[in-house]
Order: structure tokens, then sequence, then C-alpha cells
């Protein structure tokens, strides 16, 4: 690790420090009156000055807002902040600058990260108390920075549009493009006032599903300014971000849990600290390019595994199949159906620990079912390694049900409290990871079943959310929740430390808990538990906004009951991620295995080129109900696609707007038993023409291989493979 101190030049007016890499950079300024501020970001070869704003925001009890607000912005400590020192570290390929400034007793330490060839910056602040009384937080902001030029009389918010998305159990990651001026920031005329607004549109999540409702990714651009800001904030509990106008500009704002939206205050003692969660912003002249950028900050972020390259096929039980009922009756012809096709990994999903039928209410224990497996969960195991299969166990180890022998053995510190009592939500407890005797719990439970049974996958799964969180040894509610989501995260890498080659989905019924603090850790997401196949390709369309495509597991749950096209549309839904089977098959004839199979080799065959590809929409942003829906990759042996009809006109055209001027081969991927449809490539327009065939619903993976052509058009911008909609 080498220590440096990055140059900083003076203007006529201000100390002026450039920092980041080869691909982007951010100008910091600050003077004696003024606390360091980003002032210009470096993109694409051009320097795009913003609306100056204090980077550092903290509010606490005894320094609020000026004017008074809401906003994460617009705090006293932050007009007060005066710079103090900054720094550089480099290690393993990553630059940390440090910026450290004080307002009165509070220290903040703004902390850059950013890594060679990535055009995405993460961001942390350390608060300290230097005096002598107490300091009581209310909110600490991550990032906090303006995006637009300065006014100056101008509206400088026209042009820009906002990506942002929602999600519902079973409806997730529904996105759609904004522009900013209008309903979200009318001209209010605040020039007149001398005020900045006291209002900002703001997203936040209250409790532990972190991407329950609104997502913590978000991305912002102007084509006009050639610039886009997309991010993400890092944390598997809450959070806020916010996106304001000033009289002079816009900005961003990034946050962990705040004292307005999630009960969350802590109280600095002399010498303490406090660390915000992190924070990403990735930066490109464009929407796709910012995305690129995010995709490729993910894919940098990731704890080393061996499953990031590997990404073997999984076979689960539950989705459309038996549904949280398993028995060794039922598993072990299924064991062999998916060996026959293919499956790398067997996860037996929810049930396997009941002896009742209804076990919603009694886990903890995870203790194999005497009842349900006659001779022993040892015979269904040691038939899916016997088929040289992976094996897997459902497992949901953050809850107790209420009638569990485990709720009167943990002691009640163990478990989330409110008042002295225990939380409840949904006949379950919440256990406290803070607390030794759950987190020993649950090391024991993990360290038993891989010793017993050579368990080497887990889906953990997550159902319940339970609230703003607990005031038991906590300086309030949400820094309990806080403390516990942070231990959270600690119980996991103590997990794969002592379990290197252990692979964990992240499961969080559906994906309510789909952040980068879970996913920088764990090798999978399930995008959903979405079971009308029909409504899932929207989800899967969208997912790799969100997250890596090789971490994207959408189901394909084809069904003996299903025509060969229903079953291909399935299987085509998970293919362009990692790729996640299920479905009775057992039931089916052997055509239909057949095509199965085929899906899992295509599947094996294009995963090394998934873990480093980039996503794109040729179609633009999903609609829920859009008859034709389709996910690019860019991949390394040409753009990959696979395209869904859900109804509509037989004819659709996509954009790729990177091969413009390219001629391109398009050849069918999966399935290959079924009719190919038609398509046109125009060279000049880089588009696609495709002709489905006469059934309304089916759906095909395309690859598309390029050559030069002899004359190569000036490519267009790449801005319109994240518009929302379909390009007519």
């Amino acid at each position: 690790m080498t220590t440096m101190q990055p140059a900083v030049t003076s203007s006529a007016t201000a100390p002026t420090l450039s920092w980041g890499n080869d691909l982007v950079t951010v100008t910091l300024e600050w003077d004696a009156a003024a606390p360091v501020s980003v002032t210009a970001i470096g993109v694409a070869g051009r320097s795009v000055p913003v609306h100056r704003v204090p980077f550092v925001e903290v509010l606490t009890a005894d320094a609020g807002h000026r004017p008074a607000s809401g906003r994460l912005a617009h705090t006293e400590h932050g007009a007060r902040m005066r710079y103090v020192s900054h720094d550089e570290k480099v290690e393993n390929g990553a630059r940390t600058l440090v910026v450290i400034q004080r307002s009165g007793d509070l220290e903040a330490r703004v902390e850059l990260t950013i890594r060679d060839h990535v055009a995405a910056i993460t961001s942390r602040v350390v608060v300290g108390n230097l005096g002598e009384g107490r300091i009581v937080l209310r909110a600490v902001a991550s990032w906090a920075a303006g995006f637009t030029e300065r006014g100056l009389g101008t509206d400088v918010l026209t042009g820009w549009e906002r990506l942002t998305g929602v999600s519902d159990w079973l409806g997730e990651g529904r996105w759609a493009r904004t522009p900013l001026r209008g309903p979200d920031f009318v001209p209010l005329a605040e020039h007149l006032t001398g005020h900045n607004p006291r209002g900002s549109l703001a997203a936040v999540s209250t409790g532990t599903w972190s991407t329950a409702h609104e997502l913590p990714t978000g991305i912002l651009e102007s084509g006009t300014a050639g610039l886009a800001l997309a991010w993400q904030i890092e944390h598997n509990g809450a959070w806020r971000w916010e996106i304001g106008e000033d009289t002079d500009g816009g900005y961003l704002a990034l946050s962990g849990p705040t004292d307005a939206d999630a009960a969350w205050s802590r109280v600095l003692a002399p010498a303490e600290s406090f660390t915000s969660v992190p924070a990403a912003v990735a930066i490109g002249a464009t929407a796709a390019a910012a995305a690129d950028a995010l995709t490729d900050h993910r894919r940098a972020g990731r704890r080393p595994h061996s499953d990031n390259a590997a990404m073997p096929v999984v076979f689960n039980d539950y989705m459309n199949t038996l549904d949280g009922d398993p028995t060794t009756e039922k598993l072990l012809p299924l064991i062999r159906a998916a060996a026959e096709v293919g499956a790398e990994v067997f996860c037996i999903d929810a049930g396997w620990y009941d002896d009742s039928g209804h076990w919603w209410d009694t886990v903890g224990e995870w203790l194999p079912s005497t009842t349900r497996f006659p001779g022993g969960l040892g015979e269904v195991i040691d038939a899916i390694h016997a088929e040289g299969m992976v094996s897997g166990l459902w497992l949901e180890p953050e809850v107790v049900g209420i009638r569990s022998p485990l709720a009167d053995t943990l002691p009640p510190e163990a478990f989330l409290q409110r008042n002295g009592e225990r939380v409840v939500e949904h006949d379950r407890f919440h256990l406290d990871l803070r607390h030794p005797a759950a987190r020993a719990h649950l090391d024991a439970v993990v360290d038993r079943l891989i010793a017993d049974f050579g368990v080497g996958f887990f889906k953990m799964d997550y159902n319940i959310n339970p609230g703003p969180g607990t005031d038991h040894d906590a300086d309030s509610v949400g820094d309990g929740l806080l403390r516990h989501n942070r231990a959270v995260l600690d119980w996991l890498d103590g997990v794969l430390d002592r379990h290197p080659s252990l692979v964990i989905e992240n499961c969080s019924s559906g994906a309510m808990r789909m952040d980068y603090a879970m996913l920088s850790r764990l090798a999978m997401q399930s995008t959903s538990d979405q079971q009308d196949f029909r409504k899932y390709p929207a989800i899967a369309v969208s997912a790799p906004l969100s997250i890596l495509p090789e971490q994207a597991a959408s189901w394909a749950y084809p069904q003996p009951e299903m025509d060969a096209e229903e079953s291909a549309f399935c299987l085509v839904t998970g293919l362009l991620g990692r790729f996640y089977v299920s479905g009775h098959l057992n039931r089916m004839d052997d055509a239909q295995r057949a095509r199965v199979a085929t899906a899992i080799s295509v599947a094996q065959e294009l995963r090394t080129e998934i873990a480093s590809s980039h996503p794109h929409w040729p179609l633009g942003l999903p609609r829920w109900n859009d008859p034709w829906l389709a996910l690019g990759l860019r991949a390394a042996h040409g753009d990959l696609v696979s395209v869904w009809r859900r109804g509509g006109d037989a004819d659709v055209t996509l954009s790729f707007s990177h091969l413009v001027g390219h001629d391109v081969e398009v050849t069918p991927v999966f399935p290959l038993d079924l009719p190919a449809w038609h398509t046109d490539w125009d060279a000049a327009t880089g588009t696609l023409h495709v002709h489905g065939v006469e059934t309304r619903l089916a759906a095909r993976t395309l690859r598309l291989t390029t050559r030069p052509a002899e004359s190569t058009p000036t490519p267009a911008p790449d801005h319109t493979d994240l518009t929302e909609g379909a390009i007519q």
C-alpha cells in the first residue's frame, strides 16, 4: 500500500482538487469561507461544471436545516464544514481519497474509493465527536453533490430525466423514465424568495426489506449536458435517496437510515465515531454508459468466490412444483430427472424440516423431518450426490416461529424488541444478530447441516420485515436495526470464511432484499416468486438494472402440460442470467425433457460470456403489459438477445445503436427445434426487424455477430437502449 497526497491547484478564489481514474474524475473545491463541494465531473474527455452544494451533510439534534426543510441537504453542519486535510491510499487496484473537514466539535471524513478502469465512485462518511459533550446524529448523507450546471437564470432541469424503479412481491423491478421538469419539479420562481425550496423527490426504505417498494438504484441523464449518473445505496436496511432543486441547480443526495424516515439517531460520546452506509455513483455520458459503469462496479466489488465464474445450473423443487411440500417419494424421481437434463445443483426447498404440515410458525431449529423422509433426509441427500450434483437446502435463518421450541430456549435479548416485548411479524420472531446467542445458534445450524449432509448450497430466504427496528441496547429503534443489519453481513462473512466453497442464494421472499450489501457477498438472487410464466419476462428483463446478469436467477419452470412454445417461453426467461430451473421434469415426455436439457446445455455454454457481459434494452425499459419484451447482453462473441412475444402484432423492431454501420449475422441460440423467426438487419440504423411465428405466445434467444461494413456511418448516440417502452 502506498500513500500519496493528490495535488491541489489554486484558482483565483479557491483551492481545487481533481481526483479519479482514467475514466472519470470529480473536482473538489473549498475555501476559508465554504465547505468542500463537487464543482465539476469529468467524463468522456470533458469536464462538466455542476451546481455547488456541500459534499458532507450531517443533521444533528442541535443543528438542523437552513432554511427549514425535510431534506438531506441544506444542513447547518454542511454549511459550516471547513477543510482540514486530505490524503490518498492506493491498494490492490483501488484508490481511496480521504478528505477531512470540521464543523465545531464534529469531524467528518469523506472516504471516496475508485477502482482502476471502473467509472464509479463509492462514498461513505465517518463522523466523529472531537468535543467533551454529546452529539446526537439524526442523518448522515453518504453522497451529496450537484448534477446540473449552475442556473444563472436558465432552467437547468429542462432536458434532465430520471430512470427509477419500484417493486412489489410478484411485480419486481418496474422501471420508468420520467422528465424531472414536470410533476416532480414544477417551476417555483424560487429565485424571487432568495431561499432554496423546501421539498425534494425522495425514495425511502424503512425496514429490512431494502427493495420491497422503491429501489435504492436509479439513473439521472441529460442528453444536452452529455452526463448521466447511476447510483446504488449498498445497505441491507433503511435508506433514502433524494433529488432536489435549488435556486442554482439540482443535486443528488444518498443516505442510509434517517431520523425522519426510519427512526434512526445515534449518540456520539466524546471520541466516538459513526460510519455511514456506502453508496456508489457511476458516471457516463449517457444513461446506457452509466448503467455499464454500475455493472462494472458491481462485478469488481463482489467477494471472490469460485461460483462467480462457475455459475452451475441449479434445480430447485419449489416453484410451481412441490411448493414447500417435499418428501422422499416426491423428490427421488425429480432428482433423477434433474440429473438427466444436466442440472449441477439440486436444492430441496421449504418444508424439509417439518413434521406437522403447518411449518410456518414452528421454524427455527432446522432439524430434518422424520415423517417426510422415512429413511432419513440423508437418503435423499445421498441420492443427489450419487447423481453427481451438489446438494442444497432452503433456510430462513433470521426468523424463529412463535411455536418453535427455540423461542423459549434463546434469551429474549437474542430477538428484536420494542419496549421489552419481542417483535412478532406474521407469526415469527426475528433474531437480533448482534447477540452472541443468536449468532452461535445460526453458526451451529449451518455448520451442522454441512457436516452431517455435505450440503454445498443454501437458498437463504427472508419472508418477513420486522419494521423500524429494536430499541434494545440501542440509541434509537433505527440504530438498533442498523447495528443488526451490519451484524447480518458480518455473520455471512464468517460463514463464507469457514466454508469458502459454499454457495448461498439471496432469496428474500422473491427479491425484497436485493441490495449490494447482500449481493456483494452472495452468489445469486432469485428475481421473483412470480408463478405466472407470462408475467415473468417483464421482471427478468428489468433485473439487470438492479443486479448483475450472472446473479439474476429468473425462474425457468416448464411444465408437462405446456405446449412446445410455452415451454420454450419459460426456458428463455432464465437463459440470459443465472439459470435456475424447476418444474415436474419427471412427468415430462422425452421430447419435453430433451428441450430442458438443451436449454441447460446452452446456459452452460453461455455462462462465461454472461459473467463478463453488459446488459442493454433493445425495446427500451419494459412495461408490465408490453406485448413484446427484449433483453440484450453485449458479450464476448457478439450480442445475445432474448425476445418474448406476449401478443400484439407479429412484427417488432429492436434497436442496437452500438452496432450501427456493421453487417450482422443473426443466428438462433434457443430453441432450435421450433420454427425460426424471420429477421432483417438494417446496418444504417442499427435495427433488427423481427417477424414472430403465428402463435401469439413465444420467445427466442438469438445471437448477433458482426463485421465492419464497407461504409461505416457515424453511430447514433447510445440513448434509446434505456428509453421507456417499445421503439416503433
